[in-house]
Formats: C-alpha cells, structure tokens, sequence
C-alpha cells in the first residue's frame, strides 16, 4: 500500500482495511496522515455496505492512538464537519490537543449540548474558548460557560452573536464581571440584557468613576462621592421606568437587598412617575400585598398611606413628604409635568420651620429634579425652534 491508495469502498474493502492496518506499523507519519484522511472521506462516502464501514470504524479507531498528531489531524479534518461522522472518533477528537480539538470543536454537528457541557466543564481555557466561539450555541451551553469560563471566554461568547444567551446568565455575568469595562460594554449594549443586571452594571460604572485618579485630580471627595450618587440614582430611575413588568419584581428586590432603595431614589422615582416601581419598592418594604398597595398609592386617606410608608422603614417626617407627594401626583392629570409636582412639593414642604436635616436634603432632591426639567424643557424648546420658525 503506497499511501492513501487502495482506501475506498469495495467487495475487498475489509481485507484492504486489514493490510492498511499492518501497513500503519511501518509506514510513515506523512503517509499514515494522508491515509487517515483518505479512510474518513471514504466512510463519509457513502459508497460502503454496512459491514464495510464497522471495519474502517475500527481502523479510525486504531488511529486514536496513533503517536503522530499529525494523522489523528488529518483524520479531524476529514470528518470533522459532516453529520456522518462517527460520533465515538469526533468526542474523542473533541479531548486531544488543542490543534487536533480545535479542528472538532469549533464546527462538528455531531457534538451534542451534553458533549458540549461536558467538554466546557472538563476542558481547560482553550476548550472553553472554542466552544464559546461556536456557531448557534444553544442556551444549556452558554449557562455552563458563563458558570466556570473566565474573563477572555465570556468575552468570546458575548461577541459571539449567533450564541444564545439566557437572561439569568447575563445577569451571572454582570454579577461576575461587572468590574471590567469591556465587560460592562458589551453587556450594555444587549437589548435583553434584565434590568436587574444593568442596574449592577450602572452601579459599577459608578464606582469605576468614583475610582478615576482624573476624577478624584477634579473633585473634593464629598462633592465626588454626591455626584457618583446622584447619577446613579437617576440611572436606576431612568432602567425602572424602562423595565418590563415580568422584569420588575427582580429588578426591586435586587435594589431592596444592595441598599439602593434610598429616601432619595424612592422620591426621585415618585416625582417622575416611575409609578409600578414605587409601587413595587413599597411591596418589598412594606411587606403589604401589591393590590393593597396601589389601592393607598391611587385612594387612601392621608394617614393610612402614611402608615404604609412608615411599615417601610421611612421616619414620620420623611413620610410626611411623601404622602404629599402622593398626593400631588394623584391630580398629576390635571397639574402636567414632573416639574410642576416637584414646584408644588416644596411650596407645600419648606414651609414648615421645623423641618429636620434629612427632609431638607429630600427636598433639595426635588428641587434638582425640578431644575433638571426645566432644563430639559429649555433644550426641546430651543431645538424645535428654528423648525417652527
């Protein structure tokens, strides 16, 4: 036998398939490879009885062990993308070296999620970078990456745009990963990303800037450490008033359990009319039923909203603030604009010489918010303007 000659199908195929084994013994590593190619395209071929192709199965199976990267290569490389190939040759193909794998892992449709899971969890980095970079990854795949993969896989896999990615993973990896801001980058920009992870992200982002040796160069710490608070708050308003009702509950109880549900951001969120999350905020603090709640929130007498805000953790006079805001947004309707209830709540609040330290801050809350929609106004104004005239 000189090479890949005499490997095909044929009455005597079994007694050539014989030959080429004692032939593997003696023959070169280069004409051991040529043949190795040559038997896989011959069992993909088609052209052999069933008898045949368990003996040139065999033969692929000696050829595992074959000491020669080079032949069980080119045996990968004969087989490796067809849905013909034996399954038994491409899993083990799947767990040689990384050149010989790569061949397998990065295109056989044999290879099942399982064998996928399996190689995920059993391989090293390289193997995991593979299979995150795999065309169609199905989602039982991707959850398995996103549990052991490390910085460079995830990465891998988040580029990958034919992956399918569950929600609950992406949230994995902001919890993960946030701290990197590639990370944080390609996480923000997915439309599917849950709100709850990309209320993580924001917070994140956050202290990366609070971090910032420029930043920290510019800005005294306190008015540094106001700046970073305010406008994650107003982040955390703006993904709350853009979330899914499915999504909400998470969403609340993620900032419920990290502290996020502030005086300030229940008031911010109150004062926009980001009204289903105020009312899911006050759900998990209160410990009151949703319909309980929204029925104090669209009709309740003054004192009983206010026991409501109080069975959630606010003090009598931070309460007091927002029962009339409540109050003012019940006749939104009629009144208009954020602007309008924040112009109207502290008309009604500052009046009172008595008011502690902690209600001047709420109310110094408000007034930003008031002057951050005027602003805003000004801005739509002047832009539609020259259009209008």
């Amino acid at each position: 036998m000189n090479g890949a000659r005499g490997v095909a199908g044929g009455p005597g195929f079994i007694v050539i398939i014989d030959a080429f084994l004692r032939w593997t013994e003696t023959a070169g590593a280069g004409d051991r490879a040529k043949a190795a190619n040559a038997l896989g395209r011959a069992y993909l071929g088609g052209g052999i009885q069933a008898e045949q192709r368990r003996a040139a199965l065999m033969a692929m199976s000696h050829l595992l062990d074959d000491p020669s990267p080079q032949v069980r290569l080119a045996l990968a490389q004969a087989i490796a993308a067809s849905v013909e190939a034996p399954r038994a040759i491409i899993v083990a193909l799947a767990e040689d070296q990384p050149e010989i794998a790569c061949t397998v892992i990065a295109q056989s449709p044999v290879l099942t999620d399982s064998d996928l899971v399996d190689l995920v969890g059993r391989g090293d980095g390289m193997t995991r970078g593979l299979v995150a970079a795999r065309e169609n990854l199905h989602r039982a795949v991707s959850a398995a990456l996103v549990e052991v993969g490390d910085l460079g896989e995830i990465t891998l896999l988040l580029e990958n745009e034919t992956a399918a990615v569950p929600q609950v993973s992406l949230t994995r990896i902001a919890e993960r990963f946030g701290y990197s801001a590639d990370m944080r980058r390609l996480l923000l920009e997915r439309e599917d990303l849950p709100a709850e992870a990309r209320q993580r992200l924001v917070t994140e982002v956050g202290a990366a800037l609070a971090g910032s040796d420029l930043v920290k160069m510019v800005l005294t710490r306190p008015r540094l450490e106001r700046l970073t608070a305010e406008a994650t708050g107003t982040a955390a308003v703006a993904i709350a008033g853009a979330v899914t009702s499915a999504e909400l509950p998470a969403l609340v109880e993620h900032m419920r359990s990290t502290g996020k549900l502030t005086p300030a951001l229940l008031i911010h969120a109150l004062c926009t009319g980001k009204v289903d999350f105020f009312a899911g905020a006050m759900v998990a603090l209160s410990g009151l039923d949703a319909s309980r709640v929204r029925s104090l929130l669209a009709t309740g007498r003054m004192h009983a909203v206010r026991a409501m805000f109080e069975a959630a953790g606010l003090r009598r006079d931070i309460a007091t603030v927002f029962v009339e805001a409540t109050m003012l947004w019940r006749g939104a309707g009629l009144m208009g604009s954020t602007e309008s209830v924040c112009e109207r709540l502290l008309e009604t609040c500052r009046t009172s010489e008595h008011a502690s330290a902690a209600v001047g801050e709420l109310l110094d809350i408000v007034e930003k918010l008031q002057y951050a929609e005027i602003r805003s106004a000004a801005r739509s104004y002047a832009i539609g303007f020259p259009i209008a005239a």
